[in-house]
């Protein structure tokens, strides 16, 4: 077998926004929320099902599925490949619109349903170890939550590092199964949950249509090209900060009189540049 990277924009909306198998999106819901007994979801319906995107329209490091189930909760699942700006601010807002969105103006309150936003992050988000967190509205003192309508789950990637042998729940199989399945030619012995079994056959390329493949590999190239923005951008901000740090040496030196040429074979600018200062 050889499996598709599941953070890849095709290869996660068609695992998981797959309305024909909704129990993979059931088990992963279940697995990160660590939900069970009366609290277990049975069914959901998948608002935004997975469709072949036209090429040309794909966008890059954002991926959602949005589902809704029987007791009206919303869950918003998305994968970030690249840590944005504002991030913070943009997950609230996400969340918040969902949620005010539920009503018009005019009608209850009461009727405004939860919304559960989980976050798959190949990016070091928060400042704990944790690699799966949970996030809500509380008191900062004794934690009693007051306010229940919002939560938010964050699983952090680079921080998952759990070896195979060692994967006993089944929230760490479904992480593992996230982070490290194309790396995988066969389907884990230790996989016993159907929903998760679902998943990794989903994963296999050699299930895929032509077509799918085709924009699967183009979602990788725009993936790469965004990470690629972003590491120019860094070198770039790098760069500017280092040549300010050595300008600001060369004023100090030229006001201690010392000539451009001794100041330039210290600092590396040009005779030239320090004449500019």
């Amino acid at each position: 077998m050889q499996f598709v990277d599941i953070k890849n924009d095709i290869a996660f909306r068609k695992i998981f926004g797959n309305e024909n198998k909704k129990i993979i999106l059931i088990s992963f819901l279940n697995a990160v929320m660590k939900l069970k007994g009366k609290d277990v979801i049975e069914d959901v319906e998948i608002l935004n099902p997975y469709q072949l995107p036209i090429i040309k329209n794909l966008k890059a490091s954002i991926i959602d599925v949005k589902a809704k189930d029987k007791k009206g909760k919303t869950y918003i699942i998305e994968m970030q490949v690249a840590e944005p700006d504002g991030l913070d601010k943009r997950l609230l807002y996400y969340a918040s619109k969902e949620y005010s969105q539920q009503i018009e103006s005019g009608e209850q309150y009461t009727e405004l349903k939860p919304v559960i936003f989980i976050g798959i992050f190949d990016f070091k988000f928060t400042s704990g170890e944790k690699y799966l967190s949970h996030h809500a509205v509380c008191d900062v003192e004794d934690g009693e939550r007051a306010i229940l309508d919002m939560d938010f789950y964050f699983i952090e990637l680079p921080k998952f590092v759990k070896p195979l042998k060692e994967l006993t729940e089944i929230t760490d199989k479904w992480i593992f199964f996230i982070k490290e399945a194309e790396n995988l030619t066969v389907i884990p012995e230790n996989v016993d949950d159907e929903g998760l079994k679902e998943a990794y056959h989903d994963a296999n390329k050699h299930s895929w249509e032509k077509e799918e493949l085709n924009a699967y590999d183009y979602a990788a190239m725009r993936e790469q090209d965004e990470r690629g923005k972003i590491e120019l951008a860094e070198k770039r901000a790098e760069k500017r900060a280092d040549k300010q740090a050595k300008e600001e040496v060369a004023r100090k030196m030229k006001q201690k009189g010392l000539p451009n040429q001794d100041i330039s074979d210290f600092t590396g600018l040009s005779v030239e540049e320090i004449g500019d200062l």
